[in-house]
């Protein structure tokens, strides 16, 4: 949920009478839906937001279940004759909402992480931007960066794969 304070800056901003302007409150509420998708346990399928009086909406049709990857991306078929065993499996880490993949807080800084980092779970990998919302991605178990799979500033999909990731063993 929201934290306190931003719930009480939107609830102030929007009930103390006064002439609000509007980027103050497009800012309070663009900081409540930040926490509130980064804080789902599932992305939702739609989300409304009505600033004014506050209407914040998310849906999630039927169970709310993680899309499970599909087998083909999970890993690549083993050549005739070779060993299954010697293949390590690898897991990916998956875009929450469609948008634009950053790996990087801002153009030209450090990216979060790199090819052969090692990460642990709420470690952030990179950032999506989706209507003006950084919505941060974050890994969800141990391992080390394999391979990043969409291109710095790509356009992505919901469940598109970003990065493969080779998870710790025993974690």
């Amino acid at each position: 949920m929201p934290t306190p304070d931003s719930v009480a800056t939107l609830d102030a901003l929007m009930s103390d009478g006064g002439p609000d302007t509007l980027p103050s409150v497009l800012e309070a509420a663009k900081t409540s839906m930040i926490e509130l998708l980064s804080e789902a346990p599932v992305p939702p399928s739609a989300v409304r937001v009505t600033v004014g009086p506050v209407t914040i909406e998310m849906d999630w049709p039927g169970a709310a279940t993680a899309p499970a990857p599909a087998s083909p991306a999970t890993a690549a078929p083993a050549p005739s004759g070779a060993a299954p065993a010697a293949q390590s499996p690898l897991d990916h880490i998956h875009a929450p909402t469609v948008g634009v993949f950053y790996r990087a807080p801002e153009p030209g800084a450090k990216p979060f992480v790199t090819e052969g980092d090692t990460v642990v779970p709420g470690q952030q990998v990179g950032l999506i931007e989706a209507m003006k919302l950084m919505i941060p991605i974050e890994s969800d178990r141990h391992g080390v960066i394999d391979e990043f799979l969409q291109p710095n500033g790509a356009l992505v999909e919901y469940g598109d794969p970003l990065c493969s990731l080779v998870p710790a063993d025993g974690r």
